[in-house]
């Protein structure tokens, strides 16, 4: 009977986790890729210098990657940033701060600009 119960159990679980999933999945017309992907306008070297570290981070030692989903629309603006995994801190905050404030170059389909989900990875290490 207990065997039974973690089976139903378990069912349930993976169905909710797939329709979470199916929902994520539709993301108001964002394209996954673009024949070309959109880039920030000043390269990626710039966003990461305006990307200061955050106290908190920094006094309790955090290090490590912040991986987010960034939607670009068509005309190159942040609509709207995903945090795929974080580290704490403040550092998530931080990346979502720069990234909105970030121009960047649309994606493109056949000359047409189009709206595009790009993930992007920022590292955060002390000196």
């Amino acid at each position: 009977m207990k065997f039974f119960i973690s089976i139903i159990f378990l069912v349930t679980v993976l169905a909710d986790v797939i329709y979470s999933q199916a929902q994520v999945s539709s993301d108001d017309g964002y394209l996954a890729f673009a024949q070309t992907m959109p880039e920030p306008v000043e390269g990626l070297p710039a966003i990461i210098k305006k990307i200061q570290y955050p106290t908190i981070a920094r006094q309790a030692g955090l290090e490590g990657k912040v991986f987010v989903m960034a939607y670009v629309d068509e005309k190159g603006n942040v609509d709207d940033v995903k945090v795929l995994k974080g580290i704490g801190g403040g550092c998530e905050e931080e990346v979502i701060r720069v990234l909105k404030s970030t121009k960047f170059k649309p994606g493109m389909n056949n000359g047409q600009p189009v709206k595009v989900k790009t993930s992007l990875s920022f590292a955060f290490k002390l000196k």
